[in-house]
């Protein structure tokens, strides 16, 4: 990946060309590290259930998908820390009742034998899931995620109303797939999620994947709800462009909010490598003059270390 102390020498808005450039743009941004609020990380035989339908992806999502960073976890990690990742969040989320609590321990363990993980914590309509939350909160989960597509529930489940309350009330951000990309579920759509912000305005939530394919209507909600954001997991790159392509005034829209947009990427699970995303992200910094490198700055690392309660 070359040498902690090279340089980045091409244009900063250009991107960095691949994986072993990125600890070196990272640097000439003036940042100590990226902060990524999307990374999966999963108990050894969660991920591999996940690799298996990522390896049947043409069935599922009528496209190839190939797991780019399909490693051994102690090889994963080894590619956030080449990377220059100062931290990042391990979102795990069940399929199932009776998962979700389990889940939360995994994600506490984890976080506290992996220096640059920040605890996560998750949920699922059952009974006591407020309770399992409320423990996973005070045991110093900073960050929730919810599958509404993977869990196939509704968000206005009466049984959530009150963990959506807690998380609102608290300020702990939720990172919701909520939006009908790749495919659409029973319960997607960000018209079902925002009866949700409705009843819960002072919710911080992060719309995964921007919403996609909803893009304008995530727009839509982040202009309505101040403690809305956005997450640029997958959003933008070439693979995403042929099937959900972005609004033409993509960047145009961002300068309107350049605070409520975080760094994603769903490391490993992405059929690319990680550099790829953050030359999109350069992409719309460098095509509106209200952007540039200050956004770069905002979306890598201080939008997200704000969202994640991390120190300056």
């Amino acid at each position: 990946m070359g040498t902690a102390a090279a340089a980045f020498t091409r244009p900063v808005l250009d991107g960095p060309a691949d994986d072993a450039e990125v600890a070196a743009w990272t640097r000439a941004l003036g940042l100590d590290g990226l902060v990524d609020l999307h990374v999966h990380f999963l108990p050894e035989r969660v991920m591999a259930k996940v690799w298996d339908y990522f390896d049947h992806a043409s069935e599922n999502y009528g496209t190839p998908w190939p797991v780019h960073y399909r490693l051994p976890e102690p090889e994963r990690l080894a590619v956030l820390g080449r990377l220059g990742l100062r931290a990042f969040a391990p979102l795990v989320y069940p399929h199932k009742p009776g998962m979700a609590a389990w889940l939360n321990d995994w994600a506490a363990d984890f976080a506290a034998r992996v220096p640059t993980a920040v605890p996560t914590a998750t949920l699922f309509p059952e009974p006591g899931v407020t309770d399992y939350l409320r423990t996973a909160l005070r045991q110093g989960a900073r960050v929730v995620k919810v599958h509404v597509q993977v869990g196939g529930f509704d968000p206005r489940d009466p049984l959530l109303d009150q963990s959506w309350g807690l998380l609102a009330e608290l300020g702990v951000p939720v990172v919701i797939h909520c939006g009908h990309g790749p495919i659409p579920g029973e319960h997607t759509g960000l018209d079902v999620f925002g009866e949700v912000l409705r009843r819960h305005p002072q919710l911080t939530a992060v719309l995964a994947h921007a919403g996609m394919p909803e893009f304008t209507e995530a727009l839509e909600l982040v202009a309505a709800y101040p403690r809305v954001h956005l997450d640029t997991t997958m959003v933008g790159t070439p693979f995403s462009q042929q099937m959900t392509p972005l609004p033409a005034d993509w960047a145009a829209r961002l300068a309107e909010h350049p605070d409520r947009v975080a760094l994603g990427t769903d490391f490993p699970n992405i059929p690319y490598d990680y550099a790829t995303q953050l030359r999109a992200i350069a992409g719309w910094a460098a095509a509106d003059d209200r952007l540039g490198e200050g956004f770069l700055r905002a979306v890598l690392h201080d939008t997200p270390s704000r969202l994640l309660g991390l120190a300056a």
